[in-house]
């Protein structure tokens, strides 16, 4: 009974966990853009043309589609401008991009279109004059992986018809005084960068998913299906054998070939893979296939419940229960795993279902499937090998009774909460409204009150035997189970504690909310929009400064808003101890004319600086020589570094941890 609480933590933790990249090849932080652009021109007849503007991405970076996904929080979409010269030229239709099928994405809760590696855009033109057909052409964009977000960038081509040559750049863009003037205010003067270098976070979430699908063949070893069949198959190789030796080769190559099937069930999802990688995706989050599995899983629950029994055809079993007969040796072992597999389907069968929709929606894809599969047939597999080394621990296994259908029940109620994670992506999907947050934790916490109930002997199912007191185990798992129905209960508020840490990207996202969510700052935090505005509060208040450079579009920033920020420890302490300055570097906000000017990259390049999020996306890389977000850095009043800046970091305590850091150097420099 021990394993059964492990089971909720296994489903519950294939969620996507993201690592900020950072490009630091050298200590001043250069950076690379992952994207380039070429523009040409084709010629169809005498007043024809067609202007195709082409982007190649790095592996990994995807461009977003020019159609605008109708939500709160959404990526930026790639758009084209054109000058506007109606006696030259006029243009047919829109500009036309390459037919793709739109990706779910669950923190945007939209479905949302994107390219990668190669893609061109096609504008049709018909020109008028040919004596002055110069087009001028611009395209404005964002790139992101899946793990950041570049600010947006404008691109111009200029085109000449007439000799049919392309032009790139801002050519005809001059830098006066003015504007070195004003690129200069954005120098921030920092002081102690060069102490500083950023750490890549990585993780390997193989190793995360082997373990959690480790503990779920452990889990379903405890199940009436497969617990019997462990001393009945031990004894009959050890027993069956000509001597002990072979009985234990035979013992070990069965739990071999178990590990084997589970690993060839993935092998299909490999392919499609090959073929595209984004179809898994796709299968994962299509409505159609989300509803069908929530009947399944429904249907799966019932069926624990003990109302119906769901097997196999009984021919499959018995065409390789013969197999295993007839032919004998390593063949003959290797279809009486699989007859394991198939007879033992209606426990393994909705576990190896979670296992499934986790790695398939998760960054791994197949081979992160794999792993998992690889994990859980090692499970199934080790008593099979341990106990044929050492007959003798047969003697220590609980004998079989009514505690498995405990067991049975208890996958029951997780199959029927898990059943409404795939009605709420159909949801996410559709924008039903029908599951909103609070609405799903509330449903997950009637099937907690649920399978407490049953476990406490309040509630009975068919299958169960004779009532009988309540075992320590099973009353030690009730508890357990009624702990986790009551840290479910604040998700059903409006407040800071709503958050659920533990279920992190299981539940809709904290925006889909049954209330209003709309704030200024995240959290209802007071946070300057505006460098020079909390430049001078921070002097005012004398408190130290937390930079975030952030943007609408960013899923990583809204990650660290609710699921880091909003710890209680770390929410105090940026309320309390530091000013919030919050820089929003896709903010399309147009800058004041006189706050306008043309900016120099190192490059040569000319950028013009127009908007809010232009200003900001530069005041970063002039600064600090990086452009990704979420980025942090914490500094003085007299604009001193405090700490090394840091990017993505999910774990709050580090967080936190990195901000009291800052806060002792603050105090140690005898500023306060």
């Amino acid at each position: 009974m021990r394993y059964l609480a492990s089971l909720l933590l296994l489903v519950l933790s294939f969620t996507t966990a993201n690592a900020q990249i950072f490009d630091d090849n050298d200590q001043n932080y250069q950076f690379s853009n992952p994207i380039s652009w070429e523009a040409e021109v084709e010629q169809e007849n005498d007043s024809i043309y067609n202007l195709i503007f082409t982007a190649t991405l790095e592996e990994g970076w995807h461009l977003y589609s020019q159609q605008e996904a109708d939500i709160e929080i959404a990526p930026i979409p790639t758009k084209f401008t054109y000058n506007d010269s109606i006696d030259a030229f006029e243009l047919i239709g829109e500009t036309e991009e390459p037919e793709s099928e739109p990706y779910y994405d669950e923190v945007f809760g939209a479905d949302i279109i994107y390219f990668e590696d190669e893609v061109s855009f096609t504008q049709k033109i018909k020109v008028i004059n040919p004596e002055e057909s110069e087009v001028v052409a611009e395209v404005y964009f964002s790139v992101c992986d899946d793990e950041q977000c570049l600010p947006p960038e404008t691109e111009r081509f200029t085109i000449s018809l007439q000799d049919m040559q392309v032009t790139s750049g801002f050519t005809d863009l001059e830098v006066s005084d003015r504007d070195q003037e004003l690129a200069d205010a954005l120098d921030m003067n920092l002081k102690g960068m060069e102490a500083y270098h950023t750490e890549e976070e990585e993780g390997n979430n193989f190793t995360n998913i082997f373990l959690l699908g480790f503990l779920g063949g452990l889990i379903a070893l405890l199940t009436p299906c497969v617990f019997p069949m462990i001393p009945l198959t031990v004894s009959f190789f050890t027993k069956g054998a000509k001597n002990k030796k072979k009985g234990t080769v035979n013992a070990i190559s069965y739990g071999f070939f178990i590990v084997l099937i589970y690993l060839l069930l993935s092998l299909p999802f490999h392919l499609l893979d090959s073929v595209n990688p984004e179809l898994l995706n796709n299968i994962s989050t299509n409505v159609s296939l989300n509803i069908l599995f929530f009947v399944i899983f429904i249907i799966f629950a019932f069926s624990f419940f003990g109302y119906y029994e769901i097997t196999l055809p009984s021919s499959w079993s018995s065409k390789m229960d013969d197999k295993a007969s007839s032919v004998g040796g390593f063949i003959g072992i290797f279809f009486m795993a699989l007859t394991l597999a198939l007879v033992s389907f209606s426990c393994t069968g909705p576990i190896l279902g979670s296992l499934l929709g986790g790695s398939l929606t998760s960054d791994g894809g197949a081979m992160q499937l794999s792993v998992g599969m690889g994990g859980f047939g090692l499970a199934l597999a080790l008593p099979f090998a341990l106990f044929a080394l050492f007959p003798n621990w047969l003697n220590s296994l609980p004998k079989s009774g009514g505690w498995l259908n405990t067991v049975k029940v208890t996958l029951g109620f997780i199959e029927l909460g898990l059943a409404f994670k795939f009605l709420s992506n159909a949801d996410l999907v559709e924008h039903w409204g029908i599951l909103k947050r609070e609405i799903f934790i509330g449903i997950w916490i009637l099937v907690g009150i649920g399978l407490v109930a049953y476990l406490f002997g309040l509630l009975r199912f068919p299958h169960d035997g004779p009532k009988q007191r309540i075992s320590k185990g099973r009353f030690g798992v009730g508890v357990l189970v009624l702990l986790f129905v009551i840290y479910l209960i604040p998700g059903l508020t409006n407040t800071s504690h709503a958050n659920l840490k533990l279920l992190s990207g299981f539940p809709p996202p904290l925006f889909y909310s049954v209330y209003d969510k709309g704030t200024e700052a995240p959290l209802g935090l007071k946070a300057y929009k505006d460098w020079d505005k909390g430049l001078e509060a921070a002097k005012r208040e004398n408190k130290p400064m937390m930079i975030d450079f952030t943007g609408w579009a960013c899923v990583n920033c809204r990650k660290m808003e609710e699921q880091v920020w909003s710890e209680p420890e770390v929410f105090e302490t940026i309320r309390d101890d530091y000013i919030l300055i919050s820089l929003y570097v896709d903010d399309r906000l147009e800058l004041d004319e006189d706050e306008q000017f043309n900016y120099i990259r190192p490059n040569g390049s000319i950028k013009p600086i127009k908007t809010i999020g232009d200003k900001w996306a530069t005041f970063q890389t002039i600064n600090f020589r990086n452009n990704s977000q979420p980025f942090y850095v914490l500094v003085d009043p007299e604009v001193n570094m405090l700490h090394e800046p840091v990017g993505y970091m999910p774990d709050a305590e580090k967080y936190y941890q990195w901000l009291q850091e800052g806060l002792d150097k603050f105090k140690e420099d005898g500023i306060n």
